[in-house]
């Protein structure tokens, strides 16, 4: 059995392999319309398949239908000899993801887009699957702020998503670098915010610049597609807007959102090179105001619906710098006004506001681990990014918590110490290390284990130009990943990394024909080598924490 992620359990029946062909008919009970959908329009076209409607008697049909006996993401898929191919999902997801356990029983040209055998006898050998997943939450962040990619790079990697059994999609839309959504009433952010007359290539030490103009943004229509194309693949869209750091870019179009008692905000531009920016919001009501006009464009555009995880919005609240706060008349006013007692508390505050703000209108904040820093705002959740430590005291305190330490799930880490790696940043995370990543820390009880949703891989694209380097940071870890978000695997210690090696021999093969620019095994590709490019390596093993 070659598939990823592993199933919880297979049995092989007797009986001849299952065919399916031009004859083969696609029967979809109610609720499975999503599922049949994308069988005819990617596995159908993929493989020549025709799979006209059929009825559930057919005796060589493919036949998909909800059973409240799986978890509501959980399937059960029957090949059975003369009785074409069944699966059951305990809701419409789980019959999703059994579809897509299907494409990957059928072969590698089920992954490409229009038949290249179109006379090869099509079967999988009759078995039993039985699988649902581990965690509810099985994200991917993707970094479209700092280099922008374009709507069609972002359908691509929901689909290569799909493939995976991930299901939260977020969405690093603003930043220093840049800002990526279009708000109508707020035309300067797409009109000055979404471009940057250069960029820093490779780490922030580098001496190499890139001298032409880069930007980009989504409009609002893009963002209805992108959402409407991942609910199609049961995937949620988190958007995020940062606040109160890295906001650079949105204060270059907007200074009064700045600390203009402090610099002249008017000066300021997108910013052109990495790091973290000291240009952070002022805490006054014409920033808090501002927000809540985006905010507003922003719910419209992501709604609250039946799908899981939709309610959630991520403002940052990462690495605020304090010293303009610090120097800041009307900062010290605010901390004052408030009964603060320092920067700390100001920051709680701020995201406070926007945790009640959102609690108003029925949605509900999540934010990185910082906002634990003077006060953790009631009713968050938190994205636990700067190792566990952050993650336990959330969930110890009774708030829900996404796994996603950086030592560990960022995936624009290095993958191997050699010279040859592309800008190599951070520590050495090897596929294997990945596949031993363990999202629930040692020592939480049952109880705040339960707040643990689940986790997520992180593709910050610093160094990170184009697509192709997308792919290369984030393939083939992503696959051990989703394996760790979707399996019920053993201790890390105990884990058959061997086996998850021999699998991904198979899986080589579909993401080739996916079109993925993935790193191979005996490592990069002449031309997925950036020789010169300074990058900022961190030696030795991660800390434990």
């Amino acid at each position: 059995m070659e598939l990823i992620p592993a199933p919880r359990a297979v049995e092989g029946t007797t009986g001849t392999a299952v065919p399916l062909g031009p004859g083969t008919t696609l029967w979809a009970g109610p609720g499975t319309e999503r599922a049949e959908r994308w069988l005819r329009a990617t596995l159908g076209q993929a493989l020549g398949l025709p799979l006209r409607p059929g009825t559930p008697d057919d005796r060589d049909a493919v036949r998909l239908l909800l059973d409240d006996t799986p978890a509501p993401e959980g399937y059960r898929l029957a090949a059975v000899a003369g009785r074409g191919v069944e699966i059951r999902g305990g809701g419409p997801a789980g019959v999703f993801w059994g579809a897509q356990t299907l494409r990957q029983l059928l072969g590698p040209d089920a992954f490409r887009r229009a038949p290249v055998r179109p006379d090869a006898a099509l079967g999988i050998p009759p078995q039993v699957i039985e699988d649902a997943p581990r965690f509810r939450w099985r994200g991917l962040l993707l970094d479209v702020a700092r280099h922008f990619m374009p709507k069609e790079g972002v359908l691509r990697y929901l689909d290569l998503m799909a493939a995976h059994k991930l299901n939260v999609l977020h969405l690093h839309l603003t930043d220093d670098q840049g800002w990526r959504i279009e708000i109508k009433r707020y035309p300067k952010l797409t009109e000055i915010a979404s471009w940057r007359t250069r960029t820093k290539f490779g780490h922030r030490a580098s001496p190499l610049w890139d001298e032409k103009p880069h930007g980009g943004y989504y409009t609002q229509d893009d963002i209805r597609e992108i959402v409407a194309y991942a609910a199609e693949r049961h995937i949620s869209v988190v958007p995020e807007i940062d606040v109160p750091g890295h906001s650079q870019a949105a204060i270059a179009a907007y200074p009064e959102l700045g600390n203009a008692d402090v610099i002249d905000t008017t000066a300021l531009s997108v910013w052109d090179t990495w790091g973290i920016s000291s240009n952070v919001l002022a805490p006054t009501d014409t920033t808090l105001r501002f927000y809540e006009g985006v905010l507003e464009e922003v719910l419209e555009l992501f709604p609250a619906d039946a799908a899981a995880f939709s309610e959630f919005v991520h403002v940052g609240g990462d690495e605020c710098r304090k010293e303009q706060w610090t120097e800041s008349v009307t900062a010290k006013t605010r901390i004052a006004d408030l009964g603060l007692t320092d920067e700390e508390e100001l920051q709680s505050w701020f995201i406070g506001h926007f945790d009640a703000w959102l609690a108003a209108r029925g949605r509900r904040l999540i934010g990185w681990d910082e906002i634990l820093e003077g006060g953790l705002a009631p009713g968050a959740a938190v994205s636990s990014w700067r190792g566990y430590a952050g993650g336990v005291a959330a969930a110890r305190a009774g708030h829900d918590v996404v796994m996603c330490p950086e030592q560990y799930v960022y995936l624009d880490h290095r993958q191997a110490p050699g010279e040859d790696e592309p800008v190599p940043i951070g520590f050495v995370r090897t596929l294997e290390d990945v596949y031993r990543f363990e999202p629930v820390p040692d020592g939480l009880t049952a109880a705040e284990a339960g707040h643990v949703l689940g986790t997520q891989a992180n593709v910050w694209t610093e160094v990170l130009e184009d697509a192709a380097r997308v792919d290369y940071q984030t393939f083939p870890r992503l696959a051990a990943f989703a394996e760790v978000a979707w399996s019920p695997l053993p201790a890390p210690a105990e884990r058959d990394y061997a086996d998850f090696e021999r699998r991904m021999t198979a899986h080589y093969r579909r993401l080739d024909a996916l079109g993925v620019a993935y790193r191979p095994p005996t490592g990069p590709r002449p031309w997925q080598r950036r020789p010169g490019v300074l990058g900022r390596p961190i030696e030795g093993l991660p800390p434990n924490r």
